[in-house]
Parts: C-alpha cells; sequence; structure tokens
C-alpha cells in the first residue's frame, strides 16, 4: 500500500469511529441470539446484518458477552452505509458436529462490503472432531473458514480465532484490508489450519500479529500484491510462504511484499518460497525478508523451485 492510499485508508477509518460516536446499535440479542452457547443464533445475527447493511448512517453491530452458536453465515454487500462497526465482546462457536456445517467452505463469510471494522471477541472453530476424522483416514467434509471477499477497506482488531476447521482467515479479491492484533491459534498438529491466507488481493496490512498452528501462519498465492507483514510471531507451524505458484500454466505472480520484523520459534520453516516445476508465467518479484528471528527452525530461509504435494510430480520428486 503506498503512501497515498494508506493515508486514504486510515482517513476512512477515522471518518467511520467518528461517525459511530452517535451511530445506531443493534444489539444480536435483541434478535433472538443467545449466548448459552448451544442455541442456534444463526438467523439472528443475519437478520442484525440485515439492519445494519440496509440502514443509511453508520452502525455498530454488536455482541455482548456469552457463547453464541451459529452454522454458516454470510454478510453480504452491497450495503447502504460504508462505516459498520461489528463490536464482539463474546465469543461465536461454530458446531461440534462435523456434518452441521457439511461441505460449505465457509463458517463466517463477508462478500461486497465496503468500510467494515471488526473489533474484539473469539471465534472458535471447534476444529478438533474434523482434524480427528482426516487424521484417521474416515470419510469427512472438506471444513469451513472465515473468508472476505471479495472485499475493500476492511479493519480487523483485536480478533482471536481458535481451532479452526480449515484455514483461520482467507483474503480472496480483496483491496485495502488491515489484520492487527490478531491472535490465531490451533495444535501443531492439526492439518490444513492455515492462520491468514491471501490472495488475488492488493493493499494487505498485517500487522502485530501472533499465529500458532499446524499449517503455514501466513500463506501467500497468486495475485497477491501490495502486502506488508510486520512485527509478526509465529509458531508453531510451517512459516510464512509465497505460494505455491506455478501450478497452472496461466497464473497471476506474486510481487510487492515485504516482510519484517517478524519472529519464528519452532516451526518448520521460516520464510519460503515454493513454486512448481513446471511451465508457467507466474512469478514472485519485488520480495523483501528483513529483520527475521529464527528459534529452532527446522529450514530458516527455503527457496524450492520444484514443490510438488503429490505423488505424480512433472520433472521433479515427491516433497512435504
Amino acid at each position: 500500500m503506498n503512501n497515498s492510499a494508506l493515508l486514504s485508508f486510515l482517513c476512512l477509518f477515522a471518518l467511520l469511529h467518528q461517525s459511530l460516536a452517535a451511530s445506531p446499535q443493534f444489539n444480536v440479542i435483541q434478535f433472538g441470539a443467545k449466548p448459552d452457547g448451544r442455541t442456534d443464533s444463526t438467523s439472528a445475527f443475519l437478520a442484525a446484518w440485515k439492519q445494519a447493511c440496509s440502514s443509511t448512517r453508520g452502525v455498530t453491530l454488536y455482541v455482548p458477552k456469552g457463547r453464541f452458536l451459529t452454522r454458516s453465515m454470510l454478510f453480504k454487500g452491497p450495503c447502504r452505509n460504508s462505516a459498520i462497526f461489528i463490536r464482539i465482546d463474546g465469543t461465536l462457536v461454530a458446531p461440534s458436529d462435523i456434518w452441521a456445517i457439511g461441505n460449505n467452505p465457509n463458517w463466517i463469510e463477508f462478500q461486497y462490503v465496503n468500510g467494515v471494522t471488526i473489533s474484539g471477541g473469539v471465534l472458535d472453530g471447534k476444529g478438533a472432531p474434523l482434524w480427528s476424522c482426516k487424521l484417521a483416514g474416515r470419510k469427512c467434509p472438506t471444513g469451513a473458514t472465515v473468508r472476505n471477499g471479495p472485499v475493500n477497506n476492511v479493519l480487523v482488531s483485536g480478533v482471536t480465532s481458535l481451532n479452526s476447521q480449515m484455514f483461520h482467515v482467507v483474503i480472496n479479491f480483496c483491496r485495502n484490508v488491515k489484520l492487527q492484533g490478531v491472535r490465531i491459534s490451533a495444535p501443531g498438529n492439526s492439518p490444513n489450519t492455515d492462520g491468514i491466507h491471501i490472495q488475488m488481493s492488493t493493499g494487505v496490512t498485517v500487522v502485530n500479529t501472533k499465529v500458532a498452528t499446524g499449517d503455514d501462519c501466513v500463506s501467500i498465492g497468486p495475485g497477491a500484491a501490495n502486502l506488508r507483514i510486520e512485527n509478526f510471531a509465529c509458531g508453531p507451524g510451517h512459516g510464512i510462504s509465497i505460494g505455491s505458484l506455478g501450478k497452472n500454466v496461466n497464473e497471476p505472480g506474486v510481487q510487492n511484499v515485504t516482510v519484517k520484523s517478524t519472529t519464528f520459534t519452532g516451526t518448520t520453516n521460516g520464510l519460503r518460497i515454493k513454486s512448481w516445476g513446471k511451465p508457467s508465467n507466474g512469478f514472485a518479484r519485488n520480495i523483501l525478508f528483513q529483520h527475521a528471528t529464527m528459534n529452532n527452525v527446522q529450514n530458516p530461509i527455503f527457496i524450492d523451485q520444484r514443490y510438488c504435494p503429490d505423488r505424480n510430480c512433472p520433472d521433479t520428486v515427491k516433497k512435504n
């Protein structure tokens, strides 16, 4: 994100918070949500969102203390205002039954919104039963994640994500998204629980964030540009990975990525770039890794141009 874009971004959220001082508030309790961790509150959350999205003024959607059970939720725009503040003092809990969400890839999803702030709270994905199913080799649903995209001008601040079934946060087809003070946690042996996955997006910033998980702390896929990660702690996990790239012949590249002031502790990798060993017009360029501290890291810096996690690999051997 260049200086002018960053200034515009900060000004937008300054105006947003100023407008929220006298803005309407929609409490999910008023729409029927129950903070008992057992009653399905999905419809109440969606009803509150409908009211917030249809307002012509900046609004607050409030989740008070307590545990709120929800199934898959799509918070969809476009909205009539660009100043929705979602304040979470409680915990959103996914169902423990691995088939309750089924093969829906998203537990919580935002689409076509502009100017949303999500502040505080805990997202408990209840992923352990699904991980056990996968590790046992049984028939299992794919698993769900928290997905953003396409969205513009979104701030996620002080949110904790626990034990997601799949990726904790996905940023896809987004512009100007900032994650700050985010905490992500899952056991080191939890499969496919990437902390933050970014692709086909520009102007994404991740600062003052800690990730402990069973896969990449951050994975950066094709089409990511103008990305900054700073003051970031990773471990356990597989490190910060650009790629895999080049799986397809025609594929957008990754460019203008700055990763600085990072700490890796007990991770498989530190800083990694991985690309498939076959023809592609994909690329990685203008990548800066700076001021990284490695503690008990197996592969501190790893550039792999013959990446292949499958059995039938083109001109290469199997990689883990």
